[in-house]
C-alpha cells in the first residue's frame, strides 16, 4: 500500500507554475485588450478627421458595454482601476520558477562552464537587461533604428547564452529577460507616467502629452515581446525543434522575429 509523501519543493514548483501561467494570461490579455481598444479609437479619429471623445460599443457575456476614451477627463472619477499586479505576480512567480527549476534544479549545466558560472552569468544578464533597454529607448528617437539595434542585441545574447549554458536554460533566460523588461516597463515607466498625469488633473493642470506618449510606447513594446515569451514558455516541451538543436540560437532568433511579426498583425486585428 502506497503512503502519501509530502514534497514541499514539488508543491512549491507546481503552485508557482500555476500562478505564473494564470497571472500571465491575465496580464497579456489585458495588454492586448487595451491595445485593441486604442486601435479602434485611432480608427475613429481618422474616419471622423477629428479628435473627440467617441464611443466603442462591445458585447460580452450577455451584456452591452459602451466605452469612451478621454485624453483629458472632464471629471475625475472617485475610483481609478490600475492594472499592475498581474505584471508583478507574473514576474515574481517566474523568477521563483527560474530559481527552483534551474538554479537549484541543476539544469544550468553546460560542457563549457561550471554550474555556478552559468548561473551568475544568467543573473547578470537579467540585472543588466532593464538598464540597457531603458537607456537605448530613451536615447534613440528613431523607432526603426531602435528595433534593429534591439534585435542585434537579442541575437547576440541568444548566441552567447546558448554557448555558455544548457540550451533549455538559455531559452528560459531570454524569456526571463523579456519578462523583466515588460514588468519594469509597467512599474518604472507606465505607472509613474500615469500617476503624474492624475496628479496634474487633480491640480487642474493639463497633463503632459509626452508622458502619455512614452507610456503608450512602452506598452506597445510589451505587446511585441509577449508573443515570443509565450513561445519560450512552451519550448521546453519540444527540444528537438527548439533548444535541443545545434543551431538553437538561430531558431530562437528567427522565432522571436516571427513573434514580433505576429504581434504586429494582432495589434491591428
Amino acid at each position: 500500500m502506497q503512503t502519501f509523501t509530502f514534497d514541499f519543493t514539488e508543491w512549491l514548483n507546481i503552485a508557482a507554475r500555476w500562478i505564473h501561467v494564470f497571472a500571465g494570461i491575465m496580464w497579456v490579455g489585458q495588454t492586448y485588450f487595451f491595445t485593441w481598444l486604442d486601435g479602434r479609437f485611432t480608427e475613429l479619429e481618422h474616419v471622423l478627421e477629428k479628435k473627440s471623445d467617441e464611443n466603442i460599443w462591445m458585447v460580452h457575456s450577455g451584456g452591452f458595454y459602451l466605452v469612451s476614451k478621454q485624453k483629458i477627463p472632464k471629471l475625475m472619477p472617485s475610483k481609478l482601476y490600475w492594472f499592475k499586479w498581474e505584471a508583478a505576480i507574473t514576474w515574481m512567480s517566474g523568477i521563483t520558477l527560474l530559481i527552483l527549476v534551474y538554479y537549484l534544479g541543476g539544469l544550468m549545466v553546460s560542457e563549457n562552464v561550471s554550474e555556478s558560472t552559468a548561473m551568475w552569468i544568467g543573473i547578470g544578464v537579467l540585472v543588466m537587461t532593464w538598464p540597457v533597454y531603458d537607456f537605448l529607448w530613451n536615447s534613440i528617437k528613431n523607432e526603426t533604428l531602435g528595433l534593429i539595434i534591439s534585435y542585434i542585441l537579442i541575437v547576440t545574447i541568444a548566441y552567447t547564452l546558448t554557448h555558455i549554458m544548457d540550451g533549455r536554460a538559455a531559452y528560459i533566460h531570454i524569456g526571463a529577460m523579456f519578462g523583466t523588461i515588460m514588468t519594469a516597463n509597467v512599474w518604472q515607466r507606465i505607472l509613474p507616467a500615469q500617476r503624474k498625469m492624475v496628479v496634474a488633473l487633480n491640480e487642474g493642470k493639463t497633463p503632459d502629452e509626452q508622458l502619455a506618449h512614452r507610456a503608450k510606447t512602452r506598452s506597445k513594446h510589451n505587446t511585441f515581446m509577449a508573443v515570443p515569451v509565450v513561445f519560450i514558455m512552451i519550448s521546453n516541451h519540444y527540444p528537438v525543434t527548439s533548444y535541443g538543436d545545434s543551431y538553437n540560437w538561430v531558431i530562437l532568433s528567427l522565432l522571436i522575429l516571427i513573434g514580433f511579426g505576429a504581434a504586429k498583425i494582432i495589434r491591428k486585428a
